[in-house]
Protein backbone atom coordinates (compact mmCIF):
# COMPACT_ATOMS: atom_id res chain seq x y z
CA UNK A 1 0.00 0.00 0.00
CA UNK A 2 1.65 3.06 -0.84
CA UNK A 3 0.41 6.27 1.54
CA UNK A 4 1.49 9.68 0.93
CA UNK A 5 2.41 11.75 3.90
CA UNK A 6 1.05 15.74 3.64
CA UNK A 7 3.39 17.18 5.72
CA UNK A 8 6.63 18.52 5.29
CA UNK A 9 7.44 18.31 9.10
CA UNK A 10 10.29 16.10 9.00
CA UNK A 11 9.75 15.35 12.96
CA UNK A 12 5.99 14.64 12.62
CA UNK A 13 7.66 12.53 9.66
CA UNK A 14 9.80 10.30 11.70
CA UNK A 15 6.89 9.85 14.08
CA UNK A 16 5.00 8.61 12.19
CA UNK A 17 6.93 6.40 10.32
CA UNK A 18 7.93 4.75 14.14
CA UNK A 19 4.25 4.71 14.64
CA UNK A 20 3.09 2.95 12.21
CA UNK A 21 4.26 -0.98 11.98
CA UNK A 22 2.61 -1.51 8.51
CA UNK A 23 4.00 -3.22 5.26
CA UNK A 24 3.43 0.37 3.74
CA UNK A 25 4.97 2.20 1.24
CA UNK A 26 5.52 5.59 2.18
CA UNK A 27 5.25 9.00 0.01
CA UNK A 28 6.90 11.96 1.02
CA UNK A 29 5.86 15.25 -0.65
CA UNK A 30 9.34 16.01 -1.67
CA UNK A 31 9.21 13.41 -4.04
CA UNK A 32 6.14 14.60 -6.03
CA UNK A 33 6.10 16.24 -9.58
CA UNK A 34 4.43 19.50 -8.65
CA UNK A 35 3.44 21.35 -5.23
CA UNK A 36 0.29 22.32 -3.82
CA UNK A 37 -0.36 24.04 -0.22
CA UNK A 38 -3.58 24.06 0.89
CA UNK A 39 -4.94 26.99 3.23
CA UNK A 40 -4.65 25.99 6.78
CA UNK A 41 -8.28 28.12 7.15
CA UNK A 42 -10.40 26.03 9.54
CA UNK A 43 -11.63 26.93 12.65
CA UNK A 44 -10.95 23.78 14.34
CA UNK A 45 -7.65 21.43 14.42
CA UNK A 46 -10.72 18.69 12.39
CA UNK A 47 -11.25 20.81 9.88
CA UNK A 48 -7.59 21.61 9.01
CA UNK A 49 -6.84 17.61 8.72
CA UNK A 50 -9.76 16.76 6.95
CA UNK A 51 -9.20 20.26 4.34
CA UNK A 52 -5.02 19.04 3.63
CA UNK A 53 -6.30 14.82 3.44
CA UNK A 54 -8.71 15.61 0.85
CA UNK A 55 -6.77 18.78 -1.36
CA UNK A 56 -3.50 16.23 -1.40
CA UNK A 57 -5.77 12.70 -2.10
CA UNK A 58 -7.56 15.08 -4.72
CA UNK A 59 -4.20 16.73 -6.61
CA UNK A 60 -1.78 13.35 -6.31
CA UNK A 61 -4.33 10.73 -6.86
CA UNK A 62 -2.83 8.75 -3.82
CA UNK A 63 -4.27 7.57 -0.34
CA UNK A 64 -3.10 10.28 2.02
CA UNK A 65 -2.56 10.59 5.74
CA UNK A 66 -2.81 14.17 6.89
CA UNK A 67 -2.99 15.51 10.56
CA UNK A 68 -3.42 18.71 12.43
CA UNK A 69 -2.41 19.51 16.09
CA UNK A 70 -2.49 21.93 18.67
CA UNK A 71 -1.67 22.58 22.45
CA UNK A 72 -4.79 23.92 24.32
CA UNK A 73 -3.85 25.77 27.10
CA UNK A 74 -7.17 26.17 29.89
CA UNK A 75 -6.04 28.87 31.11
CA UNK A 76 -5.93 30.73 28.02
CA UNK A 77 -9.04 29.33 27.20
CA UNK A 78 -7.95 26.74 24.88
CA UNK A 79 -5.57 28.57 22.92
CA UNK A 80 -3.34 28.47 21.06
CA UNK A 81 -5.53 25.67 19.68
CA UNK A 82 -6.01 25.68 16.21
CA UNK A 83 -3.62 28.64 15.78
CA UNK A 84 -0.78 26.21 17.43
CA UNK A 85 1.82 26.67 14.43
CA UNK A 86 1.28 30.36 14.12
CA UNK A 87 0.78 31.54 17.60
CA UNK A 88 2.47 34.76 18.10
CA UNK A 89 3.49 35.13 14.61
CA UNK A 90 6.06 34.17 12.68
CA UNK A 91 8.33 33.25 16.00
CA UNK A 92 10.44 30.06 16.58
CA UNK A 93 9.04 27.79 18.57
CA UNK A 94 11.36 28.50 21.52
CA UNK A 95 9.96 32.25 21.38
CA UNK A 96 6.07 30.99 21.44
CA UNK A 97 7.70 28.71 24.08
CA UNK A 98 8.64 31.78 26.30
CA UNK A 99 5.60 33.65 25.29
CA UNK A 100 3.31 30.60 26.89
CA UNK A 101 5.46 30.74 29.93
CA UNK A 102 5.33 34.44 29.73
CA UNK A 103 1.27 34.47 29.72
CA UNK A 104 1.09 32.27 32.63
CA UNK A 105 3.56 34.18 34.61
CA UNK A 106 1.84 33.89 38.54
CA UNK A 107 -0.45 31.25 37.59
CA UNK A 108 -0.10 28.15 40.05
CA UNK A 109 0.96 24.71 38.67
CA UNK A 110 -2.88 22.98 39.58
CA UNK A 111 -4.02 25.92 36.76
CA UNK A 112 -1.75 25.20 34.09
CA UNK A 113 -3.33 22.20 32.70
CA UNK A 114 -3.11 21.36 29.10
CA UNK A 115 -3.52 19.24 26.51
CA UNK A 116 -2.05 18.15 23.13
CA UNK A 117 -4.90 17.22 20.53
CA UNK A 118 -3.92 15.42 17.17
CA UNK A 119 -6.91 14.39 14.48
CA UNK A 120 -5.23 12.57 11.45
CA UNK A 121 -7.23 12.10 8.46
CA UNK A 122 -7.15 9.74 5.90
CA UNK A 123 -8.57 10.07 2.38
CA UNK A 124 -8.45 9.11 -1.43
CA UNK A 125 -9.33 10.52 -4.71
CA UNK A 126 -12.73 8.57 -4.56
CA UNK A 127 -13.89 10.86 -1.58
CA UNK A 128 -13.42 8.24 1.12
CA UNK A 129 -12.55 9.71 4.56
CA UNK A 130 -12.07 8.63 8.12
CA UNK A 131 -10.28 10.54 11.20
CA UNK A 132 -8.89 9.53 14.36
CA UNK A 133 -8.17 11.79 17.52
CA UNK A 134 -5.76 11.50 19.86
CA UNK A 135 -4.86 13.34 22.89
CA UNK A 136 -2.33 13.65 26.11
CA UNK A 137 -3.18 15.84 29.23
CA UNK A 138 -0.59 18.00 31.11
CA UNK A 139 0.26 21.07 32.52
CA UNK A 140 2.55 23.85 31.35
CA UNK A 141 5.81 24.04 33.19
CA UNK A 142 7.36 26.85 34.85
CA UNK A 143 10.70 26.96 32.06
CA UNK A 144 11.38 24.94 28.69
CA UNK A 145 12.93 21.73 29.51
CA UNK A 146 14.74 19.17 27.47
CA UNK A 147 16.01 19.20 23.97
CA UNK A 148 13.88 16.33 22.49
CA UNK A 149 11.28 16.87 20.75
CA UNK A 150 9.87 19.79 19.15
CA UNK A 151 7.31 22.54 19.10
CA UNK A 152 5.43 22.95 22.19
CA UNK A 153 7.49 19.51 24.02
CA UNK A 154 9.84 21.71 26.46
CA UNK A 155 7.08 23.25 27.96
CA UNK A 156 4.37 20.55 28.02
CA UNK A 157 4.98 18.30 31.48
CA UNK A 158 3.46 15.01 31.56
CA UNK A 159 2.90 13.95 35.40
CA UNK A 160 3.30 10.08 34.96
CA UNK A 161 6.89 10.79 33.61
CA UNK A 162 7.47 13.54 35.99
CA UNK A 163 9.20 15.31 32.94
CA UNK A 164 8.39 17.38 29.58
CA UNK A 165 7.99 16.11 26.61
CA UNK A 166 11.37 18.00 25.77
CA UNK A 167 12.86 15.58 28.33
CA UNK A 168 12.15 12.12 27.05
CA UNK A 169 13.40 9.86 24.05
CA UNK A 170 10.40 9.74 21.21
CA UNK A 171 10.10 5.98 21.97
CA UNK A 172 9.05 6.89 25.47
CA UNK A 173 6.79 10.22 23.98
CA UNK A 174 5.35 7.49 20.80
CA UNK A 175 4.11 5.08 23.70
CA UNK A 176 0.98 7.76 25.37
CA UNK A 177 1.34 10.92 23.00
CA UNK A 178 -1.73 12.50 21.46
CA UNK A 179 0.10 12.13 17.58
CA UNK A 180 0.84 8.52 18.16
CA UNK A 181 -2.88 7.82 19.72
CA UNK A 182 -4.58 9.29 17.04
CA UNK A 183 -2.11 7.47 14.30
CA UNK A 184 -2.46 4.07 15.56
CA UNK A 185 -6.24 4.34 15.23
CA UNK A 186 -5.48 5.29 11.63
CA UNK A 187 -3.22 2.22 11.30
CA UNK A 188 -5.97 0.39 12.41
CA UNK A 189 -7.92 1.83 9.66
CA UNK A 190 -5.59 0.85 7.16
CA UNK A 191 -4.96 -2.62 7.90
CA UNK A 192 -8.55 -2.79 7.27
CA UNK A 193 -8.34 -1.37 3.97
Amino acid sequence: MKLLLATKNPDKIREIKEIIDSNIEFIPLSSLPFEIEPIEDGKTIEENAIKKAREYASAYSLLTLSEDSGLEVDYLNGAPGVYSSRFGGDISYEEKNRLIIKLLKGVPFEKRKARFKTIAAIADPSGFLKTAEGTVEGFIAFEPKGNNGFGYDPIFFYPPFNKTFGEVSLEEKNKVSHRASAIRKIEEILKSL
